[in-house]
């Protein structure tokens, strides 16, 4: 999204080193030249930080890549949002919120190196612009949001276990949303539909931003246990 602010440190360099070097050896495995990355987590948790991480790491392998947010998919737009969910209530917080057609399509595109247009969420005018993409010239695309690995296709599902609760300084540092009562009670609803998806994960980024394997994992919080997928 435009006018994001990152918080880039060391513990998501060192998680990204970690996760480039497990793309480098499943990449060689598969003989997989289109390769997709998820990385899904709760508000404040450091999914951009990460995915921008990862990209620094992967773009240093001379791999090309490109990551997207899947923030910039939301069927309502940002000037918009709040009114709808106060109208709809709080159930229908949650994955449905997602343009989930144009996120498979962005993927088919990316599968088929060709052409897209992607949607890029302006932050300080609160408008969805569009960016057009040539995939052709991308061997890796690293998909971030609440609910990205939720998407068809991945081949890398990484999932943070860090909840809202425990990230609410970086919520407040990059303010994107005004911590409100009922940016709080949003926040709720979305911790229960992240959760949701600990399960499709491959990798956990644990609470101290250590990389384990999710069939290695023990939960320590109430998500319920993860299980990798492949």
């Amino acid at each position: 999204m435009l006018g994001d602010i990152l918080l880039v440190n060391d513990l998501h360099k060192d998680a990204a080193a970690s996760i480039c070097e497990l793309i480098m050896q499943d990449r060689s495995e598969l003989k997989n030249s289109r390769y997709i990355v998820g990385i899904s987590g709760e508000s404040g948790s450091g999914k951009s930080e990460l995915a921008h991480a990862l990209g620094v790491a992967l773009k240093e392998q001379l791999i090309r890549v490109k990551v997207i947010h899947t923030d910039n998919y939301y069927e309502i737009q940002p000037l918009l949002r709040e009114e709808w969910r106060r109208n709809k209530g709080f159930d229908h917080i949650g994955l449905d919120e997602y343009d989930w057609v144009k996120i498979r399509k962005t993927i088919r595109d990316f599968k088929e190196a060709q052409e897209c247009v992607l949607p890029c969420i302006d932050l300080i005018p609160e408008q969805v612009d569009k960016l057009i993409t040539d995939f052709s010239k991308i061997e890796l695309l690293i998909i971030d949001g609440l609910y990205a690995i939720n998407a068809p296709d991945i081949d890398l599902r990484v999932f943070i276990d860090l909840t809202y609760r425990e990230t609410k300084i970086n919520q407040i540092i990059r303010m994107k949303e005004a911590m409100t009562d009922f940016r709080l009670a949003i926040l709720e609803r979305e911790h229960l539909a992240v959760c949701s998806l600990k399960p499709k994960a491959d990798l956990i980024i644990d609470k101290s931003y250590m990389v384990v394997k999710a069939s290695e994992y023990k939960s320590p919080n109430n998500c319920g246990s993860a299980k990798a997928t492949k």
